[in-house]
């Protein structure tokens, strides 16, 4: 399977006439593979895209194409579509951000302030009453047990990416990998299919009054999934994020009816960006 990572999007740089360009930059990845084309503002329509993308293929299209800005998403995708490619809409486009990074350098002449990795993010909902199970809790799990404890059992709801798995971030099979429990007792198969939906990315700790968990999902999306100001939950918080560090950012999410260990509604294994 051929798979490329792409950002379609204006840069701070303009034409002769003084118009905006935008800038489409693809990569496999592995990032050994680019190809980047700029364009006036007025000319960045879906056809455009279109010819640069067979151009980069170069008779070889890809078969998915993974992108990170809300903004290049439906270009991407309305262009991909005529070409029969999937689109995947994804915060983990790790080639991709490294090669804006690294592009970013050649825009300092132009003098204006420039993140290219930069995205406007709303602030954090509150996750919807109806949805929301009975309790929850902190727990770990060695990360040497986790794909024998999850991989194999009958979840109706499981998301456990290969590039996430410990083994494949090099985690020693004793690391303790933090995760969140969520005990949704009726609600618990309606809660894990709307996780689902809201495709979760990370779960984390925000220092405040009142402290919570904020769940970064989709692209931009943001959610309040718990607030506390009890001491030892603020406590066990810290060392959740603290146990994150040491797991090279893996975390996971689980939801289950109660805590009877018996029965799973969904499992996430998450990394935050």
């Amino acid at each position: 399977m051929i798979v490329w990572q792409a950002d379609f999007y204006r840069r701070p740089l303009r034409d002769t006439s003084g118009e905006v360009l935008w800038e489409l930059l693809v990569c496999d990845l592995t990032g050994s593979f680019t190809y980047q084309a700029l364009c006036p503002q007025s000319q960045a329509i879906a056809k455009w895209l279109v010819s640069q993308l067979l151009k980069a293929a170069g008779g070889n299209l890809p078969n998915v194409i993974q992108v990170f800005r809300p903004q290049s998403l439906s270009l991407i995708e309305a262009a991909a579509q005529q070409l029969g490619i999937r689109v995947e809409a994804t915060r983990h486009t790790d080639a991709l951000k490294q090669l804006l990074l690294e592009k970013a350098q050649n825009y300092s002449q132009s003098g204006e302030a420039y993140n290219p990795l930069a995205l406007d993010k709303p602030p954090p909902t509150p996750l919807p009453e109806n949805l929301w199970g009975e309790e929850w809790r902190f727990a770990t799990l060695p990360a040497g047990d986790i794909e024998e404890a999850f991989a194999e059992r009958p979840i109706p709801i499981l998301e456990m990416p290969e590039f996430l798995r410990p083994i494949n971030l090099g985690l020693a099979s004793t690391v303790a990998v933090p995760g969140v429990v969520i005990y949704g007792g009726r609600q618990s198969m309606r809660l894990a299919r709307w996780l689902q939906e809201a495709r979760p990315v990370s779960l984390n700790y925000i220092v405040g009054e009142p402290a919570g968990l904020v769940l970064e999902a989709g692209l931009v999306d943001r959610w309040i999934v718990a607030t506390f100001e009890d001491k030892e939950v603020a406590a066990a918080a810290q060392t959740y994020e603290s146990r994150k560090q040491m797991s090279s950012g893996l975390h996971f999410l689980l939801v289950q009816p109660d805590d009877s260990g018996m029965t799973y509604s969904g499992f996430w294994l998450l990394q935050g960006q």
